[in-house]
């Protein structure tokens, strides 16, 4: 049977240069970390738009125009009534449902676009124009 003596046991220099390692590390490895949520919910984003423009690109195949802004994107769900009616609706429609953005913000339509003929986009985490980095506008016309 081994007696235990105050030796055993670490000291408080030792504890101390283990709690700096740790410090260290944790500030080399917390920021990317962080930042991991705001860029998977940008990805999110891009991919919601990039699936959004196939079925509007599949709308306009079938009644040669996109819908109108006031129209908006709830076309791909439900056959307008508003004019210009569409005259080759899919019965069945071109989505199931429309996607919030990663933020919980409906995506938003302009026709005719600012940068091509029709733009979709999300405000970003701050849902207003514009903005930078995680506020900004994730559009369209970034794919």
């Amino acid at each position: 049977m081994k007696i235990q003596s105050w030796q055993d046991g670490f000291t408080l220099l030792e504890v101390m240069v283990v709690m700096v390692i740790l410090s260290i590390l944790a500030a080399l490895v917390v920021p990317k970390i962080i930042s991991r949520p705001d860029e998977a919910r940008v990805l999110a984003a891009k991919q919601d738009l990039a699936s959004l423009m196939q079925a509007l690109k599949l709308y306009r195949l079938d009644n040669q125009r996109y819908p109108t802004t006031e129209q908006g994107l709830q076309a791909l769900v439900i056959k307008p009534a508003a004019a210009p009616v569409p005259p080759n609706w899919k019965s069945d429609g071109y989505v199931e449902r429309l996607p919030k953005d990663p933020w919980g913000n409906p995506y938003q339509i302009l026709t005719p676009g600012l940068h091509g003929d029709i733009d979709i986009f999300s405000f970003g985490a701050d849902g207003v124009p514009g903005g930078d980095g995680n506020d900004a506008d994730i559009g369209s016309w970034a794919l």
